[in-house]
């Protein structure tokens, strides 16, 4: 049973491509649309954001001590392909401390101490209506991520450290993916006669 909507690698990038990145909304725009195929966050996760959960680790950029749903806390990779993007947000913007996302009002100018999740919708559903991506939502883009995820080798393990899912069927359900029995992955493992 398919729940929800799932992007290919093409849609991903033309979806987080689509916001102006000439414009100070385009490029706050372009950094949430990137955080939420990236990295998987939710809404909130995303709203809630600060500075200070942007750190280097093991020379890789991660968001550490994240709290997510149920007050489970993780820590998830950035790649630098995201990091490039938030980087260009936050200089445009000239943030430095506090919450990474604020909002722009039409005269093109920060203000304000965040966003709530209402705004990451908006964000979504503006720029799925403008390239005709029917019914998707902020959560799809949590999907999307898992999906390509896997489509490009990942683990299932390291795939739910990243969403922070507790049980992997949960994982599995954000994957679309059933068991296989015909042509199961242990018919050749290398050690039959």
């Amino acid at each position: 049973m398919r729940l929800g909507n799932w992007l290919t690698a093409d849609e991903a990038r033309r979806f987080w491509h689509s916001p102006d990145p000439e414009t100070l909304k385009g490029k706050r725009d372009r950094a949430i649309l990137a955080i939420l195929l990236g990295c998987g966050l939710r809404r909130r996760e995303l709203a809630d954001l600060e500075f200070s959960h942007l750190q280097q680790w093991e020379e890789h950029w991660a968001i550490v001590d994240l709290v997510g749903k149920g007050g489970h806390i993780r820590t998830v990779p950035v790649p630098e392909w995201v990091k490039a993007t938030l980087d260009e947000w936050i200089d445009a913007a000239d943030l430095h401390s506090g919450k990474i996302f604020r909002c722009v009002c039409r005269a093109a100018k920060c203000w304000g101490d965040g966003v709530t999740e209402r705004v990451v919708w908006h964000v979504v559903k503006l720029y799925a209506s403008k390239l005709g991506f029917a019914g998707l939502a902020p959560h799809d883009l949590r999907r999307s991520c898992a999906k390509l995820c896997h489509s490009a080798g990942g683990e299932l393990e390291q795939i739910q450290f990243l969403l922070g899912h507790v049980s992997v069927q949960t994982t599995e359900r954000y994957l679309g993916c059933k068991q296989r029995i015909r042509g199961a992955v242990n018919d050749r493992i290398g050690i039959e006669p």
